[in-house]
């Protein structure tokens, strides 16, 4: 299927607002989004701005831009998950803004935005897993939960996590653990893992994580299974690769003096995410032996965050899934590195 066949575009112009509620950084049920407040003041959105949250997720984040860009403004949302979809249609009901949602993968999104010729006033990524995927059992995210091992945030995609634990090797489950999700005892798991299959149920799994690791492992720091289970939604979704071809796309669709800001949630996203923004805003590449520049590379970014923002302790109080949060941002310079 082609990247614009998988697009769902809808647009929407509200003319009847209705009041944004008291605490616009919370969605549906309780929702809350993470460091919402914070990302809002980085990007600094403009009465009439056009925004792109590239993981709409229940809304969270887009109630408090649109709020800010107006009516003149324009909100164009992107997720591939289908909760999110009818998330959206409840927030365009009521959206002090102009919209627009893609059912999408937002790396194909933003390509194919680029392709219209689009120019973003701001862009934001919330990267990771939804605590609404989580605490919807059914789906397989969560340790906590009996459920299928399903894992995929988009469901119309083939491969799940009973897949790859019941077909994949011993040596590429065992490389998924270990690289996707820090495992120190991928070896271990991924042994027990094959010894035990078929594996149907997230119950299954975690007794083969636990089996597959020293009997003090199991008793440490948070759950045991918390980084096998990271490990495999990152696999059966290709977020990685969704982050590695998204933040370039995205950094193309911004206007001169745009800014992009991205939240992660573990290292594996942060380094991508530091490393892309820092590579933009470096000038002059010629090595340090020569006396002048002859490169004349020049910064394409000022980076708004030295150090990532994270989640004040109020904050994580409320919503603990705030304590690995971090956010990071940059500005996009004019030709000569100057900003707009």
């Amino acid at each position: 299927m082609t990247a614009a066949a998988r697009l769902a575009p809808i647009g929407a112009k509200v003319s009847d607002f209705r009041q944004i509620p008291d605490r616009p950084e919370q969605g549906p049920r309780g929702h809350l989004s993470v460091l919402a407040r914070e990302l809002v003041d980085l990007i600094g959105p403009q009465p009439g701005d056009t925004v792109v949250d590239c993981t709409f997720g229940a809304g969270g984040h887009a109630r408090l831009v649109a709020e800010k860009i107006g009516p003149e403004g324009t909100l164009v949302a992107i997720d591939r998950d289908p909760v999110a979809r009818a998330h959206f249609q409840e927030f365009a009901a009521e959206a002090a803004c102009q919209t627009r949602f893609i059912a999408s993968e937002f790396s194909l999104a933003l390509k194919a935005l680029q392709n219209e010729g689009f120019r973003a006033s701001a862009l934001y990524m919330d990267l990771g897993m939804s605590s609404l995927q989580v605490d919807a059992a059914e789906r397989g995210f969560s340790y906590s939960h009996e459920a299928p091992l399903d894992m995929r945030m988009d469901p119309r995609q083939s491969l799940t996590a009973e897949e790859i634990l019941n077909t994949f090797s011993e040596q590429q489950i065992s490389r998924i653990l270990r690289d996707l999700g820090e495992e120190r005892y991928a070896g271990g798991i991924s042994r027990e893992i094959v010894a035990r299959r078929p594996l149907r149920t997230t119950s299954d799994l975690v007794e083969a994580i636990k089996a597959g690791m020293p009997a003090a492992a199991r008793f440490g720091s948070g759950h045991p299974a918390r980084r096998s289970f990271q490990a495999l939604r990152i696999a059966v979704n290709g977020e990685l690769e969704a982050v590695d071809a998204a933040l370039p796309i995205g950094w193309d669709t911004l206007k001169t003096g745009g800014r992009m800001a991205v939240i992660s949630f573990h290292s594996l996203e942060d380094r991508r995410v530091k490393r892309f923004f820092n590579d933009l805003a470096t000038g002059c590449t010629c090595p340090p032996e020569l006396p002048v520049c002859v490169c004349g590379h020049e910064p394409e970014a000022e980076v708004l965050t030295r150090r990532p923002i994270s989640a004040d302790e109020d904050e994580i109080a409320a919503n603990p899934r705030a304590r690995s949060a971090r956010l990071r941002g940059a500005i996009k310079l004019e030709a000569g590195g100057e900003a707009r």
